[in-house]
């Protein structure tokens, strides 16, 4: 039902960190399995109708508030948080000294209070060899592109070469956890077990709704980055819809919340996939293991598995993408660093929630306080261009003119009035300094307002009121046709003229000061 041909679908550990530590808030895993299960079913069921909806509906650009700095930290965050979680098994401390809190103070507080008695040297050896085994293979991964295919099996080696080991050596006797029995079927249906009333609905929607959105969010940029490979366009909405159906039968067949994977999609590309049937193949491979082949991972033990999670996590970690985005625009530092640090010593909404509000904040901000400029001449051409980023553009005796490079509404037309005010005051006790010609002439350039409102048409009604006292003339410039129509309704060229509204700041120039425009 998607449009990408790359993406493999599964569950991925964001998402399963995300779905898991919401969830456990509400039920413990161990004494409250039934009810814990049935919320991981509602949830996955509201997560499927939350992507449907938005995909059916057309919505897709609100995942687009997740702005690329904010996933950034929260991957990042969402990486040393799954780790740190992964040292349960990696140090071999058992459920009961281990804690069920996420954030890194209490998860070292549980890790160091456990140190005497509940970490077991051999599962620290078993994870600790392999641990390094996988980061080489994924280092030999890297430094040459046809070896993509080392660090795709290495997983699977640790698992067949650790699990022989353990049984070999019985080392399960000495304190090495393992997976033990593992059931062979297939998911039993579980659509009796979906809460579809009581407080645990509300539970599973919220919880549900959060982990479609990152979910989706994911799958989205995995779809996008792997079709600009290849040369093709990914519907998003086609992505919504094709992710929610699968995660609302996903639901009423034991599943949990899966979506697009970026290790799983990565070697899909290499090893030269071209359509979706990719995931079939992968499907059934996994139903032939489930049926037939758990029995082989009975003396697998916990510590590679927790080995192969932490060294997957550690690319999740993308440094020089935060000190890009460093250098580009300090706000998005901000909203970055803010998901991560709610990631890492709050949790997962935590820090979805900082990042979220800053990017809300600086769309706001660049809303209500639109950038403004001084345009002055080009010497020898009819181009007019800002001084400060031209200075050797120059000004026009006795013109002022203003860029707005913004749309005009409710939110900033009072800061863009005062603004220009400001500027016109300014120049005006510059001119004065230096006895020069007063201003005469305000030229506000409009081409790039693509929008004006009421409030914003009321505002130049106060700014050409202000200027009439000042005795100096207000002057439009090339306002794109939809804000002419609605000036034209507002009978505001009828206020300052229709003679006052030129195509071109260079028309409008020659106008005012003909002689200076042409000789310039």
């Amino acid at each position: 039902m998607g449009s990408s041909r790359d993406i493999a679908i599964g569950p991925v550990a964001v998402v399963s960190l995300l779905l898991g530590t919401l969830l456990q808030k509400e039920y413990d895993p161990h004494t409250q399995r039934d009810e814990y299960y049935r919320l991981i079913f509602t949830a996955t069921f509201f997560a499927g109708i939350t992507q449907a909806t938005l995909g059916v509906l057309r919505l897709g650009f609100l995942i687009d508030f997740l702005s690329h700095a904010s996933v950034v930290g929260f991957m990042g965050g969402a990486a040393i948080t799954i780790a740190l979680q992964q040292l349960k098994g990696f140090l071999g401390i058992s459920t009961k000294q281990f804690t069920k809190e996420t954030d890194i103070i209490s998860v070292m507080k549980a890790v160091f209070k456990s140190a005497h008695h509940g970490w077991n040297w051999q599962t620290i050896v078993i994870g600790s060899s392999f641990l390094a085994f996988l980061l080489v293979a994924k280092f030999i991964g890297k430094k040459n592109k046809k070896l993509f295919w080392v660090p795709a099996i290495a997983p699977l080696i640790s698992v067949i070469l650790s699990t022989f080991f353990v049984y070999i050596t019985h080392a399960n006797k000495d304190g090495v956890s393992i997976v033990g029995d593992i059931e062979k079927r297939i998911n039993p249906p579980s659509l009796d077990k979906i809460y579809f009333s009581g407080d645990n609905l509300l539970k599973g929607f919220k919880i549900g709704a959060v982990a479609g959105m990152i979910a989706l969010t994911e799958a989205v940029a995995i779809g996008r980055t792997f079709a600009s490979m290849k040369d093709y366009q990914v519907d998003g909405n086609k992505e919504m819809v094709a992710l929610g159906t699968m995660n609302i039968v996903g639901s009423m067949t034991s599943c949990y919340v899966a979506t697009g994977s970026f290790s799983r999609s990565a070697v899909n590309y290499m090893a030269g996939c071209q359509t979706a049937v990719s995931n079939i193949v992968m499907s059934i491979v996994v139903l032939l293991t489930v049926m037939f082949l758990t029995p082989l991972f009975k003396y697998t033990p916990n510590a590679i598995l927790s080995s192969i999670i932490i060294s997957a996590v550690i690319g999740l970690i993308d440094i020089d993408a935060a000190i890009l985005i460093w250098k580009i625009d300090k706000l998005d530092f901000l909203a970055c660093m803010g998901a991560f640090f709610g990631v890492v010593f709050k949790s997962v909404e935590t820090g979805l929630m900082i990042a979220v509000i800053i990017s809300f904040a600086k769309i706001l901000l660049q809303v209500t306080r639109p950038r403004t400029a001084i345009l002055g001449k080009i010497p020898m051409t009819s181009v007019y261009r800002n001084i400060v980023q031209y200075p050797e553009a120059i000004k026009i005796p006795g013109v002022l003119i203003v860029r707005v490079d913004s749309a005009i509404y409710f939110s900033n037309s009072n800061y863009i009035k005062e603004r220009i005010l400001r500027w016109l005051t300014e120049e005006e006790d510059n001119l004065k300094a230096t006895y020069q010609p007063k201003i005469q002439y305000l030229i506000v350039e409009m081409s790039p307002v693509t929008d004006i409102d009421t409030s914003g048409i009321h505002a130049f009604e106060e700014l050409y009121s202000s200027l009439l006292k000042r005795d100096i003339q207000l002057i439009l410039a090339n306002p794109g046709q939809s804000v002419l129509d609605k000036l034209y309704a507002s009978g505001f060229p009828d206020l300052i003229g229709e003679d006052k509204i030129f195509l071109t700041v260079a028309d409008a120039v020659h106008t005012c000061s003909p002689k200076f425009s042409d000789d310039v």
